[in-house]
């Protein structure tokens, strides 16, 4: 590999002071032209590389966002990043992205890595199993540092920051009722990722909508855990042993398996069980029949995280007060649910 100039290699070989090569490298008008095209060309000849990191601190901007998301096969993660992609490029700010992969070690020590002046601000969704230890101090610290946090979709009321977060208990309200609009009174209530706050939420949401419309609770219809596959056993003893005629699926897992396993059974849907799920990935535009779906417009999450975090670091305001932004969902009605 080619060695990399330093400031003062350049100006010794030139004949000239470090100042002036650093004034003629970040095109000062202080310098002459002539010079500047000199000093430029050497430094390029040499394989000059500017320390970003002693630049940033000196600056105390990098311009630079840091996202983290927990798991980049979840297709609602990649809309998100497109957002915050989008809106970084067009305010001028480069993107770095890492993957916690729902681990809280590696949520921490991403933090930690790009913290040390590599990042200005971070924009994140919590990792499932910060969630299920209700582990935030990470977090606080961040903050405390004076390195500004939006948090999206999944969040902690713990932490004071900016957040964007789609309205998943109105949401669920709306497609449990939808449901009943179509006729179904045994509806189960299926998820996978119970231990998130979303899915909390979510869950809320199909209790109020029975209550409201003096629908019964029936615990045998429900199927909350965080184990994909004790999900996947529960959920077969429900479609083999109980009479449903609506699904609402709080997650991808959930209503695609449920999908498949009354198909299997030979329950024709939608007219004998109508389902909807949660996140609108591209399986449920392909199953046959296709799944009705609340979609949680992900790239306009994005943007909206990005321009709340730039927003912040363009702040002058000392007093800058945190916000809390819901992005409404919308049901997106395919073949899995009956028309009225």
């Amino acid at each position: 590999m080619k060695p990399k100039a330093t400031l003062k290699q350049i100006a010794k070989e030139l004949n000239v002071s470090v100042s002036t090569v650093s004034k003629a490298l970040s095109n000062s008008p202080e310098i002459s032209e002539p010079t500047k095209i000199k000093i430029q060309e050497f430094a390029k000849l040499k394989n000059y590389k500017p320390n970003n990191i002693a630049i940033n601190l000196k600056n105390r901007s990098t311009k630079t966002i840091g996202v983290i998301i927990p798991n980049i096969l979840n297709p609602f993660f990649a809309k998100v990043f497109s957002g915050i992609e989008k809106m970084a490029n067009e305010k001028g700010y480069n993107v770095i992205t890492c993957i916690s992969n729902e681990s809280l070690k590696k949520e921490i020590h991403t933090m930690d890595m790009l913290s040390n002046g590599t990042i200005d601000g971070f924009i994140l969704s919590i990792s499932e199993e910060t969630q299920k230890q209700q582990e935030f101090k990470h977090f606080k610290e961040i903050i405390s540092e004076g390195i500004p946090i939006v948090m999206f979709d999944r969040i902690s009321d713990e932490v004071n920051c900016d957040k964007v977060i789609v309205d998943d208990f109105d949401s669920s309200v709306n497609a449990v009722n939808h449901l009943i609009t179509l006729g179904c009174r045994k509806i189960a209530l299926l998820t996978s990722i119970d231990n998130l706050s979303v899915a909390k939420l979510r869950a809320q949401g199909y209790v109020k909508a029975l209550n409201d419309n003096d629908i019964a609770i029936n615990k045998d219809l429900i199927i909350r855990t965080d184990n994909p596959d004790e999900f996947d056993f529960r959920l077969k003893d429900l479609i083999d042993n109980q009479e449903i005629d609506g699904i609402f699926g709080l997650d991808e897992h959930a209503s695609t398996m449920a999908m498949k396993m009354a198909i299997k059974k030979g329950i024709k849907i939608p007219e004998e069980l109508s389902v909807i799920g949660f996140a609108d990935g591209v399986w449920s535009r392909r199953l046959t029949p296709s799944l009705s779906t609340i979609s949680q417009h992900g790239i306009e999450i994005g943007e909206e995280a990005a321009k709340m975090l730039i927003e912040k670091l363009e702040s002058k305001d000392e007093e800058y007060a945190y916000r809390t932004t819901v992005i409404k969902t919308e049901l997106r009605q395919r073949d899995s649910t009956r028309k009225l």
